[in-house]
């Protein structure tokens, strides 16, 4: 476990992302009680994450030239960010499809000039409000705002977990009026009421 977390501070450190707290906390028992990934997955999901960025900042190209975020769940991985030019974005795609693991990737790297700080942070603030609406939803039977996860990248939201079909909905509906949303993109992955 010490050498997880020490691997998600490196990782973290090396790509500038804040994405370490939200995987340390993605760890602790409490979460582990409502996620319905299995704990195995969910320590998968961390390593392909770290490994893809520990990977992607090993290159020079990649590292200064390309802004970027590696998302895994259950082994879906997405991944967004710019990169200048269409062989640097095939460039990162490619090194994230040699991470072990990875299941599928929903590329959604956009070929555009690296989005700068105002746009990182309101996209920020967007997931920050999209998470505390949906932890206000009571009138769903069972649903856990834990086992949806959000990631904003220019406005669009993205949206992966383990849902039922009405819990989708209602997540999506929640994302879609949430201001400065410009789209919502739904990467989840379906089960049955059991």
């Amino acid at each position: 476990m010490k050498q997880l977390i020490l691997a998600l501070l490196f990782s973290t450190l090396l790509s500038g992302c804040s994405t370490m707290l939200t995987g340390v906390a993605e760890i602790t028992g409490l979460s582990l009680l409502h996620d319905r990934r299995t704990s195995a997955m969910i320590l998968k999901d961390e390593r392909i994450e770290i490994n893809a960025g520990i990977e992607l900042n090993s290159h020079d190209d990649t590292r200064s030239q390309c802004h970027f975020n590696v998302t895994s769940y259950n082994g879906t991985v997405l991944v967004t960010g710019e990169a200048p030019t269409e062989a640097l974005r095939n460039r990162v795609i490619s090194i994230v499809r040699t991470i072990k693991g990875v299941k599928l990737i929903h590329n959604e790297m956009k070929v555009a000039p690296l989005s700068s700080f105002a746009t990182r942070s309101n996209d920020t603030l967007i997931t920050t409000k999209i998470k505390s609406s949906l932890s206000n939803i009571k009138n769903l039977p069972g649903f856990d705002s834990t086992r949806i996860k959000v990631i904003t990248e220019s406005g669009v939201v993205y949206l992966l977990g383990l849902v039922h079909k009405q819990e989708a909905n209602v997540s999506t509906e929640i994302a879609r009026r949430e201001s400065g949303v410009k789209q919502v993109v739904k990467i989840f992955e379906f089960i049955e009421y059991q």
